[in-house]
């Protein structure tokens, strides 16, 4: 028998947190670039001045790809309830993100060509007209990443965030609790400090009634346990600690993890588009002002074209970056393998099979997932529901049940 459950989790809307601050921001900036658009060129052509002419016009092709990422927040938000959009529209940043990427490496190609040609055909340089040129762009370009990047928190991971380690204060020693999986299976993991001990237990109950114990081995400075700690790391604890001479000593703790945003997972490629093309800018004009100061006292021509160069290899890397992130999210790649093994060890904790899976990003902070479970037992899609509630980014799940008798 088979029975299939489709259920949107958790959100309905597939957009990110940030999504209509960031679109404000877009805008805000594009007034800013296009002002100085405007005053660039009109003052160039009133004082006669090519340089500030020329980047006038490129100030409008650094407002015209903020442009893209601002129209992409108002489409998305627009049609974010469109029927016609089966996923909803958080990926229209994504894609909005890899056109912007498409279009850094293009000018970067740019940039290094024009390089490498003054190499060996040097053009004249009107130092008083490209240094303040420069500043003012430099000026423009770090009030613009400010203005962007304004009340973001960049300092995203992924994995369990287990409250913090339990600290047991018990006479002479003090005994430091915790769950380690840095790369390696979670395991149970204990630091002495003080006097020392014999023999060291844990044994776990969870809200079901499964009961676990769990051998401590030393390992050099701390106390392992044997066997790995199974998902979810959510349980009552008893510590039992064996003095030297016999004494034992019980302690009880409790156990809660959350489950923690990812980078990858919840990022807005969208904002980190816009921000990758003021911050590229930014550091073509510190290298271009170092160049040209140098050039001018030194009369070393060669560093103009020479941070030219460094300039397009900088913002070629920030793109490949971008394509190959962008790209896998349209591509529908795995956001973050280490969630696809929680999701699974979630799933078969209790002896059920997931025989398929498949789990994508729908947006910044949402994810996608099928499911395919073989179960023996009399279950419901409500009883995996509860078990993945506790994976905040799950927007729309679909459950495929089977029984097998």
């Amino acid at each position: 028998m088979r029975a299939y459950s489709a259920c949107s989790l958790h959100s309905s809307a597939i957009l990110g947190e940030a999504h209509d601050a960031n679109k404000r921001r877009s805008w805000w900036v594009i007034a800013l670039c296009g002002l100085m658009m405007v005053a660039e060129i009109g003052g160039g052509v009133l004082f006669g001045s090519i340089a500030l002419v020329a980047d006038g016009l490129h100030m409008s092709t650094h407002a015209g790809a903020l442009l893209l990422a601002a129209l992409a927040y108002t489409f998305a938000s627009r049609h974010a309830t469109d029927t016609r959009f089966t996923f909803g529209t958080g990926k229209l940043g994504d894609l909005a993100g890899f056109t912007s990427a498409i279009v850094l490496a293009v000018i970067a190609l740019l940039i290094g060509y024009e390089a490498v040609g003054r190499f060996f055909a040097p053009v004249p340089i009107h130092f008083s007209e490209a240094i303040p040129i420069a500043v003012l762009g430099l000026f423009v370009n770090v009030a613009s990443v400010l203005l962007l990047s304004g009340g973001h928190d960049h300092r995203h991971g992924y994995g369990h965030s287990h409250d913090r380690e339990h600290v047991i204060e018990s006479g002479e020693r003090k005994l430091i609790v915790g769950i380690f999986e840095d790369g390696v299976p979670p395991r149970f993991r204990a630091r002495v400090e003080g006097a020392p001990l014999s023999k060291l237990t844990i044994q776990t109950r969870r809200s079901d009634g499964r009961s676990q114990l769990f051998d401590m081995a030393k390992q050099g400075s701390y106390f392992e346990s044997l066997d790995k700690v199974p998902e979810p790391h959510e349980f009552q604890a008893v510590v039992r600690v064996e003095n030297i001479g016999s004494s034992v000593q019980e302690h009880a703790l409790v156990f809660e993890e959350h489950v923690r945003g990812d980078h990858a997972k919840d990022r807005d490629n969208n904002m980190r588009a816009a921000i990758i093309h003021v911050m590229a800018d930014a550091v073509v004009s510190v290298l271009v002002i170092a160049g040209l100061v140098l050039a001018r006292i030194f009369g070393w021509m060669w560093l103009d074209p020479l941070a030219g160069i460094v300039g397009a290899i900088v913002i070629a890397t920030w793109s490949y970056g971008l394509i190959c992130d962008t790209g896998a999210i349209l591509l529908d790649m795995i956001p973050d393998s280490s969630l696809a093994r929680q999701l699974q060890a979630a799933i078969e904790s209790e002896g059920d099979e997931l025989v398929d899976f498949h789990l994508w990003r729908l947006g910044p902070g949402h994810l996608g997932a099928i499911l395919s479970i073989i179960t023996t037992q009399s279950r419901d899609a409500d009883f995996y529901r509860a078990k993945l509630a506790r994976f905040r980014s799950l927007a729309h799940v679909t459950i495929e049940l089977a029984n097998r008798s």
